[in-house]
């Protein structure tokens, strides 16, 4: 089974036209997002026509710029109409229809990756998202996965739309498409990796580098800032913050919008027929190509 992400969240929002329409989005708030956050995080989700303002329903309080935690509870968003044309102030608010790029979970076994494996290994020697160190290494990584930022198994779109400029590192290379560099990589613990595929937990590069858990914060790690081990600018081979800021928009677009996207199931017991769990679910002809495309690579 698969499910969508907005039944535990605490935030609601609302076109202040529609109050008791159907919400535009919400989150779940572990206490790590501020009003300015949540004011971005708008910027990402909304198309507006003109100024809005954002009020919490029950106090009546503006949401402001400011690093104060986001209270919980319902928000409505105005928009200030007197800068609309009157046959178009009903639409002044409109979610943004911005591609999400559906993922699984990654594991990498196919030659291709090793040397993505063996770098992100050698640069982070931890989960720079937990801060824990692999006091094994460099002998054991039992629990320790080198993880994609942007996805594999999605290759055709980093070609299409040119992702590998951002990876300056490998600008000496050709003919390959620059995706496994460490540039589009991080270390993290096996269920943070997890979490990470499905867009759950991500970092802001444009907030200090603050890690924000879209998911009800079970390991303590929202709020948590990036180990600077895996951005330090002085490494030729960092962390590409245009694609840390790629993956905490899909974030946004996945966990935030309308009702959510789906959260794709990965555990299949033995015995269970997976096609058919996959086709009678959500997204299934986008999650089938996703997982051929992944046993495809697997075997290159």
């Amino acid at each position: 089974m698969s499910s969508h992400r907005s039944s535990r969240r605490n935030v609601h929002f609302y076109d202040a036209t529609k109050p008791d329409g159907d919400a535009l989005g919400g989150l779940i708030q572990n206490g790590s997002v501020t009003e300015a956050n949540f004011l971005r995080m708008l910027d990402i989700l909304l198309i507006i026509l003109a100024p809005i303002s954002v009020r919490h329903r029950t106090s009546g309080n503006t949401v402001s710029i400011t690093n104060n935690p986001l209270p919980i509870g319902t928000y409505d968003i105005f928009c200030e109409s007197k800068h609309v044309s009157t046959n178009s102030v009903a639409g002044a608010i409109q979610l943004n229809n911005e591609e999400w790029i559906h993922r699984i979970n990654s594991f990498n076994v196919s030659g291709r990756s090793n040397a993505f494996r063996d770098g992100i290994r050698a640069r982070d020697g931890r989960c720079v998202i937990s801060g824990v160190i692999n006091l094994t290494a460099p002998d054991q990584w039992t629990s320790f996965e080198a993880a994609h930022v942007f996805p594999l198994e999605a290759e055709n779109l980093w070609l299409e739309r040119g992702f590998g400029r951002w990876i300056p590192d490998m600008d000496d290379t050709i003919g390959v498409s620059k995706i496994n560099s460490c540039q589009n990589g991080l270390m993290l613990r096996q269920h943070i990796h997890a979490l990470f595929d499905q867009y759950l937990i991500s970092v802001n590069p444009d907030d200090g580098y603050k890690v924000t858990v879209f998911n009800p914060d079970m390991d303590g790690m929202d709020g948590r800032i990036l180990d600077p081990v895996c951005r330090n600018p002085a490494d030729a081979h960092h962390v590409s913050d245009e694609l840390l800021r790629w993956h905490f928009r899909q974030s946004v677009l996945a966990n935030m919008r309308g009702a959510g996207e789906p959260v794709f199931e990965s555990d299949f017991p033995p015995g269970m027929d997976m096609i058919e769990e996959i086709r009678q679910g959500p997204c299934a002809k986008e999650r089938l190509e996703l997982e051929v495309a992944a046993r495809l690579r697997e075997l290159a």
